[in-house]
């Protein structure tokens, strides 16, 4: 639809030399991910001592787990359409206020509903910085390292829920006591705040504005990172103002995701990812009560219980580190879709050596550690290695600067419902019929993940935007 429309300017963003902006866009956009692995994984570790203060039952420990991720479907769903209306800066700022606010209110929370509704906030925060970062480092990032940019700062993920368990342990070993979990969900206010305060000299997106008839500003920003058409801005104003006169622009609204055009992408968009986000967060939320359960059960001070199931889950997130740097590696020499297909077959493989870990568990409550350990370090290895990235890079380059937001907030939106129901399905399901069960059905869906990634797939590796967007690509 833009192919013709203000090509010089998008081709010069498309060609340009990495620059300051370039990695301040970079840098901001990722920490915001960075705060998503940190706030959502922290509660893992919280967990156990939130249970022992305020004693809920099954449902409330899905929902206080639960409550942050159930907040991104509605950040993401609403976020992803304002951003695309108001701008990406505009709520660039505000969903950081989200981050700042009710992290803090969540460390003063006086029961379990108060806690639910604090971190029911905090997720709404979460779920419009989804859509935020994918579409700034999309638009400012040139065609040749797009895929890798969007994986880098998807990446801060994994450094996120590494933070959050060496902070984990840090928590416990200074305040080992059932208030512990307060420090816990009150820190990650702090880098929030540092972020939010640099983002607000962050420029809007030049490609929004070019859309939105906006081309002085637009090449203005231009300018700042192509400094050598600073003296031809007039002339790129005009000649962008020439070239839309002559280019009738086909309107796009939100229900045209749904309509044969755009369908076939908004399902790759979508179910994968919702179906990737059951299982990531079905286990990674409740590694430290899965390592608990499985290798840990012979420890009777729930403390030192608490203790050793961190600094396992702490290791065991290094390969979620590991996972992200093969597929910055691999992302523009095997493309997208690979990644996917080989990440989901991974998953489905190490959740079955979990749920057989599980299963031979002796009547002590002991199971095989060489079992426990080769499945979680497949899992989160080829997780991150594939579809964790992939299904996050897609929504940003399968549609057009009208939609890109709107598509990525629904594909978030999608993807925490299904992060809900795995958080919350697990424990429930793990009381009923056993961990093993759980896995097993966990599995199941990243069966169902990769079916469609290979029926629904659509190439975009080493094209760019205008490209991808001009017509169908198989």
């Amino acid at each position: 639809m833009t192919t013709e429309k203000n090509f010089s300017m998008t081709r010069a963003l498309e060609e340009a030399k990495l620059g300051g902006l370039h990695w301040r866009v970079f840098l901001l956009s990722a920490m915001g991910v960075f705060l998503d692995g940190f706030d959502l994984f922290i509660i893992g570790i919280a967990l156990p001592l939130i249970a022992r203060e305020f004693a809920p039952g099954p449902i409330e420990i899905g929902l206080i787990g639960s409550a942050a991720v159930l907040g991104s479907v509605l950040g993401g769903f609403v976020g992803g359409k304002f951003i695309d209306q108001f701008g990406r800066k505009s709520l660039y700022i505000v969903d950081m206020i989200f981050f700042v606010t009710f992290g803090i209110l969540s460390a003063f929370s006086w029961g379990i509903w108060s806690l639910i509704a604090f971190r029911f906030f905090l997720g709404m925060g979460v779920g419009v910085d989804y859509p935020i970062c994918a579409s700034y480092v999309s638009e400012f990032m040139p065609t040749r390292i797009r895929g890798r940019m969007l994986i880098s700062a998807f990446s801060f993920q994994a450094l996120g829920m590494l933070c959050a368990a060496v902070a984990g342990l840090i928590i416990l070993k200074l305040y080992p006591g059932d208030s512990a979990w307060r420090y816990m969900l009150a820190v990650g206010a702090v880098p929030a705040f540092l972020v939010m305060v640099l983002r607000v000299y962050v420029p809007e997106s030049p490609r929004w504005l070019i859309e939105k008839g906006n081309y002085r500003k637009a090449a203005h920003i231009i300018s700042r990172i192509i400094p050598e058409v600073k003296d031809m801005i007039e002339e790129i104003v005009e000649d962008a103002r020439v070239r839309a006169e002559k280019v009738k622009v086909k309107k796009l609204e939100y229900s045209d995701l749904f309509r044969k055009q755009y369908l076939r992408r908004t399902i790759l968009a979508v179910v994968p990812w919702f179906c990737m986000d059951i299982a990531t967060y079905g286990v990674g939320l409740f590694t430290p009560t899965i390592l608990a359960i499985i290798a840990y059960s012979g420890e009777t001070n729930y403390i030192l219980k608490d203790i050793a199931a961190t600094k396992g889950a702490a290791y065991l997130d290094i390969f979620l580190i590991v996972g992200f740097a093969l597929n910055i590696w691999l992302v523009e020499k095997w493309g997208r879709i690979k990644l996917q297909l080989f990440g989901f077959a991974g998953m489905f493989v190490g959740l079955l050596l979990l749920a057989r870990a599980g299963a031979s568990m002796s009547g002590a409550g002991t199971a095989s550690l060489y079992l426990v350990i080769p499945g979680f370090i497949l899992f989160n290895l080829l997780m991150n290695m594939g579809p964790n990235a992939t299904t996050f890079i897609l929504p940003a380059e399968l549609f057009p600067t009208k939609l890109r937001a709107s598509a990525h907030g629904l594909a978030t939106s999608s993807a925490k419902f299904g992060a809900t129901v795995g958080i919350f399905i697990l424990p429930i399901v793990k009381n009923e019929v056993g961990l093993s069960a759980a896995l097993i059905a966990l599995a199941i869906f990243v069966l169902i993940g990769l079916a469609v990634t290979a029926v629904f797939r659509v190439q975009t590796m080493g094209r760019s935007l205008e490209e991808i967007n001009a017509g169908d690509i198989t």
